[in-house]
């Protein structure tokens, strides 16, 4: 039986004979690519080669990439337990040509490794073309040997590969196992939804990339390339003699201490599949510098977390467990990849972190969809239901639709949208009409705002509001004097991005009879409109006066001093925890500021003491 190791060694190797140049694996993290969430295939390293947008010193290349597919067009998060073959995480061994050669030496490497040196027996092999690619099906026909009825013609959906909506791309020919008659399932195409099952394992895959896609354009490549890819764990599962990836070497070590700690003997049950698969893809995404969060990459991670920890709920793992696993996950991978090792602290701290977080939501929360469920006269858990359980217990909307399909029930997510709709503007609702005299405010008048270049400037009165009601004129005789004033422009800065609002006073010009004083206590800004907070302390200010608008240069200034400072300290967070250090929120005063940032543990002393030394350093 051979090993994954000398599978994985044996490829590279095979390729390396042939003048083919290796390449380590990128990051689960696309370097410089707004466009991918995460490195879905071997190919995306070289992205900008195939494009001709970087030259390399190769032009051949192969690799065994990590890649990630949970989220956008390659999602397989929610086939990961309940079927042979798919994975959040695996790695893809690839060999690639960069303008050097095309179909036919392609496809005759291929045929050589899998029928030369892994020895696979040629009737159990199948081939999958393009139907439009005449010039490969003969390759394989004339070149090989394969029988021309054992080469399938299949459309667009199965045999032609982009990245994505942009990107390189072209057709492709791909080659299938035949695991045996006592494996159910049909030959690739044959079933309309797809589900083949796994009797025809797909083991590789030969992109022939001629084209650029840019959403629904299409253009031919200056360099027609050969992007391949053949998955380590299944052709593992082919040569070692099971139809179950989850059988194979690659995860045995981490399947047996799952199954020891959740004291059970069924080792290949959807719980442990899944709790094993995802224990490699989040010590992975963590050793990559993702953290958990409520959005983009984190959110995915926080995910792939939760669901382990909700399916380890259900087989008696009532505490955190998935950190534990990641030790195991790093000593079985640390040999292939050894930067996981410098990383293991790290990735299991982060973990039980994220794991302890959501206990307590967990067990709320699936008591009462339970309650729920059980009383339910129809299939449907209704919007508000699923809205109170994210809004109110912070159970995640794919957990209750995870749950809801186990128990063959929808959920309404239309209802949930609206929910959530009224939710949000609610939200805005109150942000922006809080006091009884925002109302007074439309926000469709811009003020102009003439702060970056002065301190003071010369301004007219367009409104003033005294409680609830607009006036022409407020006096420091009046009962109340506490007024908003609304200018036509104005060098007070409002309050923004955590910033506090300039404070001042306005005046009245040099040949009126008496000297105005209004005191600017704060500004606020609502919509485009800024709106000053004060009272009056002498004579009358009324609508249409100029007035001399003067800002507390000497409190601006602090507060811009505090600014820059939390620049310095979100730098020398990231340079001290780690790049994953993210800002949540801030407060810019004068006298003191205040910066919220996302990490997995409270800082210890030597880490505030580290990071305060950078700053300093930097002031």
């Amino acid at each position: 039986m051979r090993t994954s190791k000398e599978i994985r060694e044996g490829f590279i190797k095979f390729f390396e004979d042939r003048d083919h140049t290796v390449v380590e694996s990128g990051s689960l993290v696309p370097a410089n690519d707004p466009t991918l969430l995460f490195t879905n295939a071997g190919m995306v390293q070289f992205k900008d080669v195939f494009l001709g947008h970087q030259k390399e010193a190769y032009t051949r290349a192969v690799s065994s990439q990590r890649c990630l597919r949970v989220g956008g067009k390659h999602n397989d998060l929610e086939n990961v337990g309940f079927t042979a073959r798919h994975h959040t995480m695996f790695e893809m061994l690839g060999n690639f040509s960069f303008g050097d050669y095309f179909k036919r030496e392609a496809i005759a490497y291929c045929w050589e490794f899998i029928t030369q040196h892994l020895n696979l027996p040629v009737e159990r092999l199948w081939v999958t073309v393009y139907e439009e690619d005449d010039e490969s099906a003969d390759i394989w026909v004339k070149d090989t040997g394969i029988v021309r009825d054992r080469v399938l013609r299949l459309g667009e959906k199965d045999n032609f590969w982009s990245i994505g909506d942009i990107g390189p791309c072209g057709p492709c020919t791909e080659v299938y196992y035949d695991h045996g008659e006592n494996v159910p399932g049909a030959l690739p195409g044959q079933v309309a939804d797809g589900d083949e099952g796994d009797r025809f394992t797909e083991i590789w895959n030969l992109v022939f990339m001629q084209y650029l896609k840019d959403g629904s354009q299409m253009s031919k490549l200056k360099t027609p390339s050969v992007d391949t890819g053949m998955g380590l764990e299944r052709i593992s599962a082919v040569l070692q003699g099971v139809h179950d990836n989850y059988q194979t070497d690659v995860f045995a070590d981490i399947i047996s201490a799952a199954t020891k700690m959740a004291k059970t003997d069924d080792k290949y049950s959807p719980a442990i599949k899944i709790i094993s698969d995802h224990a490699r893809a989040c010590t992975f995404l963590v050793a990559d510098g993702i953290h958990p969060d409520s959005e983009g990459r984190g959110y995915v991670l926080r995910r792939i977390i939760r669901r382990a920890a909700r399916y380890g709920y259900k087989i008696g793992l009532t505490e955190p467990f998935m950190h534990t696993l990641t030790e195991t996950v790093v000593d079985t991978m640390s040999d292939v990849f050894p930067y996981l090792n410098s990383a293991r602290d790290k990735i299991s701290k982060t973990i039980l972190n994220e794991e302890q977080r959501f206990i307590k939501t967990l067990d709320q929360g699936l008591g009462i969809l339970e309650d729920y469920a059980n009383n339910l006269s129809g299939d449907t858990i209704s919007g508000d239901m699923a809205f109170k359980l994210y809004d109110t217990y912070g159970f995640p909307l794919d957990l209750t639709t995870d749950i809801a399909k186990e128990k063959e029930l929808k959920v309404d997510l239309k209802g949930f949208e609206e929910c959530m709709n009224v939710q949000q503007n609610q939200a805005r609702s109150s942000r922006a009409f809080g006091m009884g005299a925002d109302t007074l405010v439309t926000g469709d008048s811009e003020t102009t705002f003439s702060g970056y270049e002065t301190c003071d400037d010369v301004v007219t009165v367009e409104r003033i509001i005294v409680g609830d009601a607009a006036v022409e004129s407020a006096s420091a005789n009046d009962e109340a004097n506490e007024v908003i004033v609304l200018l036509n422009r104005t060098p007070f800065y409002a309050e923004s991005g955590g910033q506090i609002g300039d404070t001042g006073e306005l005046l009245s010009s040099e040949d009126s009879k008496e000297k105005t004083l209004v005191r600017i206590d704060n500004t606020l800004k609502q919509g485009a409109t800024h709106k000053h907070y004060g009272k009056v302390l002498n004579g009358t200010i009324s609508v249409g006066m100029k007035l001399c608008a003067n800002v507390n240069a000497a409190r601006r200034q602090a507060i811009a001093l505090n600014h820059s400072a939390t620049h310095l300290l979100h730098a020398a967070l990231r340079k001290v925890l780690g790049t994953h250090v993210t800002q949540k929120g801030s407060l810019v005063a004068e006298d003191y500021l205040r910066f919220d940032f996302s990490h997995d543990a409270p800082m210890t002393k030597e880490e505030l003491r580290a990071v305060e030394n950078e700053v300093n350093e930097q002031i």
